[in-house]
């Protein structure tokens, strides 16, 4: 996993009060933190405060790309990020997630990679970063899992133990809460694939130069952000209006074909880690099964043992009463017999009697299925 870089490469400049703490990264690839207040960002940016809650690492928000007028907010498993048409911006560059991601932005962005002969615009080559980033972030954790996962079943269907219980329920833990993540960020490129509109809005070098043209883009590239929530809401609401006029004359429609084929690979990518991990998953339910269908055939054996011996306790009793009812203080013939050898016939016929009644019973038992 890349590390970010080192303190020579970029300049990080102590934190304040005035904001937390944000890891600002150019178009070259140099580096540097900044700190930088809620309102200070909404204006550099030109994103609403509720786009930025979903960058904060306390709250739980699900994975998103958004495309807003001047900036992509990355909201996906592991990366937080916001871009610019001239920089990267990650929250808490010192969180342990943070850094190596800073790392790959320094390494990647710091020498432009033309990509099928043509050099990607700056946002769609940072994004590229951050996808692959998240992708494989993702991967590495399916591919822990899995080097881990499939010795436990195993040894599993070999001994149910409790460690090995223990052990399995870990794993499918980890297994729902990565196939989450990934399901939501496969989720997230299928929609943007879906929407054309969405992938045009995040055409930010393309919205700058077509303002710069003179032209009046439908996503209002030069307007300040709102300084509420509610301001914002208001005044995107008056831009859907005019949208609604304006979109038959002058609408901003860049070629989408770059961005579409860049979301398409890594979706196939994301959707491979999600294929692994629905094997895994069928893998577990198979185990699932084949341990229940295992204690199912114990507890039949105890069931059919617990029979046995009920039949055998019956038949042993059965000799019992016998004998404590020629241990009744009567006088009958049978005792003023002087041969001894009567005592051992009675005592052997009360035994075989029983072993026979259970002979029998055992012989119904396996013609009507009680036992096997």
């Amino acid at each position: 996993m890349p590390t970010a870089p080192a303190a020579g490469h970029g300049r990080i400049d102590h934190a304040t009060a005035a904001g937390a703490e944000w890891a600002v990264v150019s178009s070259a690839g140099a580096w540097r933190v900044e700190a930088i207040g809620k309102h200070q960002l909404m204006r550099r940016t030109g994103l609403p405060a509720r786009d930025l809650r979903a960058l904060d690492p306390a709250l739980s928000y699900p994975s998103s790309l958004m495309g807003r007028d001047r900036a992509v907010v990355v909201n996906l498993e592991r990366v937080r990020a916001v871009i610019t048409a001239s920089e990267v911006l990650v929250p808490a560059p010192r969180a342990p997630a943070a850094g190596p991601l800073v790392g790959d932005l320094h390494a990647r962005l710091s020498t432009a990679s033309p990509r099928g002969g043509k050099a990607l615009p700056f946002e769609f080559r940072a994004l590229e970063v951050c996808l692959e980033f998240a992708c494989k972030s993702l991967e590495h954790e399916t591919s822990m899992l899995e080097k881990e996962a499939y010795p436990a079943l195993d040894a599993l269907t070999s001994k149910v133990s409790t460690l090995n219980l223990e052990r399995v329920r870990q794993i499918k833990s980890r297994l729902v809460a990565i196939s989450g993540g990934v399901q939501q960020v496969r989720d997230e490129l299928e929609h943007l694939l879906d929407d054309d509109t969405d992938m045009a809005a995040m055409h930010l070098s393309e919205k700058l130069a077509y303002q710069a043209a003179g032209q009046s883009s439908r996503f209002d590239i030069g307007k300040e952000p709102a300084e509420s929530d509610q301001e914002w809401e208001d005044s995107e609401a008056e831009q859907e209006d005019v949208d609604g006029e304006d979109q038959g004359s002058g609408a901003f429609t860049p070629k989408i074909d770059e961005l579409e084929n860049l979301l398409e690979a890594y979706f196939v990518q994301i959707d491979g880690t999600l294929n692994k991990l629905s094997t895994l998953r069928e893998y577990v339910e198979d185990t699932e099964d084949y341990i229940n269908i295992m204690l199912d055939d114990k507890q039949n054996q105890l069931l059919q043992m617990g029979v046995v011996l009920s039949t055998a306790t019956l038949m042993v009793s059965a000799a019992i009463v016998v004998t404590a009812v020629f241990g009744i203080n009567i006088h009958i013939a049978l005792y003023r017999i002087p041969s001894t050898t009567v005592f051992w016939e009675a005592t052997g016929g009360m035994l075989g009697g029983a072993a026979a009644l259970f002979a029998v019973a055992m012989v119904y038992y396996r013609n009507n299925g009680i036992l096997r």
